[in-house]
This record gives C-alpha cells, sequence and structure tokens, in this order.
C-alpha cells in the first residue's frame, strides 16, 4: 500500500493559549507571507506527481487572519490543481470569525480542534476559559458548515478520569480522537504532564472496550486506525507507516522539515521551497540521513515483531527528538502499542477462530449462536461508511 503525499504548512509557530503540555505558545511569532505561500506552489508544482493533502497547522494557523486564507486557498488550489489538493486544518478555534469560516467553507475544509473532556478537566491542563472560547468557536464553524472534530489530549492526571472523559464525547455525540500527552522539551519538568507508556496502553484497551459498548453511538478514530492496521497489515496514519518522504511540513520562513513536530527546530530543516529541493536533495539533508537512519534501525531492531509491518517503530519524532537527535530506540510509545495490538491480534484470532457465544434453552440444550460485537464489526462498519 502507498502511503498519501501530506504536506502541512504551518503559517506560524504562535499561539494565544498557554496549553500547560505544550511545546510552543509564542503569540509573537512570525506569520507566513503570501509570497512563501507562492513558493510553496512552485516547488510542490513537479515535486511529486499524486495527489497531495494540505493541512495548515501551527501553533495556531487561524493567526494568520482572514485575508491570509482568502489568498492562499485560491493560489494552492489553481496553482496545485494537476495535483488534486484536498486541504484540512488543525485549531483551537479561537480566533475562528464567521468571515475566516465562509473562506473555509468555500473549499470545504475540515477542522480538526481541541477538546479534553468536560470543562473543569480540559482547563486545569490547557488553561482557564479555554473550553468556553473553543466551543464558542466551535458554534460558528457549525454554523457556516464546517465539519469539526476534536481530539482529546490524555495526561498523567486526565486519564484518572477517562470513564468522565468518554461519556462527555457521548453525550455531546462528538467522534473521539485521542493523543497521549508527551514529555515537553520546553519545560523545567518534562514528564510533569506526559502519558506513560504503560498507562496508555491500558487507556487504549478500555477504549476499545467502551468502542464496542457503545457502537454506533460513538466513533474513536484510533480504534479503528489500530483495527485497520491490524486487518490490513499496514500502517494507515503517519505514527505507524514510514513517513519519510511521504509527510512534509513548511515553516512560517519556508523551510522544510520532516513533520510539524520538527518546525522551528533548526536541527532538523532538510531545505527551502525557494530553493525548490527534489526528493533526492532532502533525503541527503543532514535531518533527512538521520530519518533514513531511523528506519534502519526499526528494520534492524524490530525485525522480530509480529507488528513491524504497521507499525514500523512509530513516531520517529517521539524517538529522536527527546535524546537530542541520537538514535537510542524506538519510539517510547512501543510498550502501548505491542499491547493494543496484541489485544487486537488476539480478539480477532478469537472471533475468527474460536467458539462464539452460546446461548441455550432449558437444560442445556442449544438455542442459537449470539457473538458479542467484536473487530470485525468494527471493521465492517468502517466499510460501509
Amino acid at each position: 500500500m502507498k502511503s498519501p503525499f501530506h504536506v502541512m504548512i504551518i503559517p506560524t509557530l504562535g499561539c494565544p493559549s498557554k496549553c500547560h503540555y505544550c511545546w510552543s505558545s509564542d503569540e509573537g511569532s512570525p506569520i507566513m507571507s503570501i509570497e512563501t505561500v507562492r513558493e510553496i506552489t512552485e516547488w510542490l508544482k513537479d515535486y511529486r506527481s499524486d495527489q497531495v493533502t494540505i493541512t495548515f497547522h501551527g501553533g495556531e494557523p487561524l493567526l494568520a487572519g482572514a485575508d491570509f486564507y482568502r489568498q492562499a486557498l485560491p493560489i494552492l488550489s489553481e496553482g496545485l490543481a494537476h495535483l488534486a489538493p484536498t486541504f484540512a486544518l488543525q485549531s483551537n478555534l479561537w480566533r475562528l470569525t464567521p468571515e475566516l469560516a465562509q473562506i473555509l467553507a468555500q473549499y470545504n475544509i475540515p477542522v480538526g480542534s481541541s477538546i479534553d473532556g468536560p470543562e473543569e478537566i480540559n482547563d486545569l491542563q490547557r488553561g482557564k476559559g479555554y473550553f468556553k472560547k473553543t466551543m464558542r468557536g466551535y458554534e460558528i464553524a457549525r454554523a457556516n458548515g464546517l465539519e469539526v472534530r476534536f481530539i482529546c489530549t490524555f495526561t498523567s492526571r486526565s486519564v484518572e478520569h477517562k470513564e468522565e472523559i468518554v461519556n462527555f464525547f457521548l453525550q455531546n455525540g462528538f467522534p473521539l480522537k485521542l493523543h497521549p500527552a508527551l514529555p515537553s522539551l520546553r519545560n523545567e519538568n518534562p514528564k510533569e504532564w506526559a502519558l506513560e507508556p504503560e498507562a496508555y496502553g491500558e487507556l487504549l484497551v478500555y477504549l476499545l472496550d467502551k468502542y464496542l459498548e457503545n457502537l454506533g453511538r460513538i466513533e474513536i478514530m484510533n480504534i479503528n486506525d489500530l483495527c485497520k492496521c491490524v486487518f490490513t497489515r499496514h500502517g494507515t496514519v503517519c505514527t505507524f507507516v514510514d513517513c519519510m518522504g511521504t509527510t512534509l511540513a513548511v515553516g512560517p520562513d519556508g523551510s522544510i522539515y520532516p513533520c510539524y513536530r520538527f518546525v522551528g527546530m533548526p536541527e532538523y530543516v532538510m531545505g527551502n521551497v525557494y530553493d525548490r529541493p527534489t526528493p533526492e536533495d532532502l533525503a541527503r539533508s543532514d535531518a533527512g540521513k538521520l530519518m533514513q537512519a531511523f528506519k534502519d534501525y526499526v528494520d534492524r531492531e524490530c525485525g522480530g515483531c509480529p507488528h513491524i509491518k504497521y507499525c514500523r517503530g512509530g513516531c520517529p519524532y517521539n524517538a529522536i527528538a527527546p535524546t537530542g537527535g541520537e538514535i537510542q530506540g524506538v519510539d517510547p510509545h512501543c510498550v502501548a502499542y505491542k499491547r493494543i495490538f496484541d489485544e487486537i491480534n488476539d480478539r480477532v484470532n478469537e472471533e475468527l477462530y474460536g467458539s462464539p457465544v452460546m446461548e441455550t434453552e432449558d437444560f442445556g440444550s442449544p438455542l442459537r449462536r449470539k457473538a458479542k460485537p467484536g473487530i470485525m464489526w468494527i471493521l465492517q462498519t468502517m466499510a460501509t461508511k
């Protein structure tokens, strides 16, 4: 299976919120110029020939303002028409206005936002007032026809309230996509909010059970992706594929990075759109060589793992950034990935080859077979969408 081509445009690393576990919250960071957007377009025209998805990320991309998107979207859409570009945006929605929402709606841009559960839990780790500001933006988005989905970051503290958080998403009819808080590279106590891998693994199993208990009432996107990984034997999201070369990020000054998480870290610059680098040029950069070295490390160290085809060592950023660019291991969340992948594999095997649950009449005579909803139900539900 070929991984899709994905380019993240980072208009600014600035962000007005002050989430306790985040690595970027400098509202004064510079904003990308429209000239740089034109240069991105010119670079991508001949970079690859396959369809491209462009996600505006940050920081907070809406800090760029309505005029930025009013100009940038037609430049990218028309200039890359031969690549059939689709767009997405990740935002806390604080700066969303009806004017901005209408511009995004013209291009059918789905929006990813962030809510960590009920207001009290959310604001404890994202800052007082965050919940109300984001929900206000959510109402503007919905009023203008934008699709919004929320990412929920689980921290070492909020994981203790996982039932309350899941119920919040259930009651509001929100699909749930979860993200584990990572150790912060800019905090004196980097693991203060980080979710430990063992706890993350147990959380994923818990969410698998909750999903199966509430089929048709909630969608847990991570569980969908994880089940699909196991069934297709191929990663379906960037964490579980060889993302090098198929996922790139462009910072405010046109610098090219392996992923948005590296933006703003000079040692991970692979090139600049103003120089029109080819894939070969990016691969020859120090950062490109490091990404390849990580891939080789995974092939060597994880070769005996039954999940290697659809895990690929997890996220390179998680593995490399905390060690100052030295490859000392795979993604630290490996423990969690193995936990959930083992669980899904065991359940699939039981569903396919084990004995289904039997209901009986009086005196133990078999009446009919009744299998509980399981992994195959999730896959069938995904297939009908």
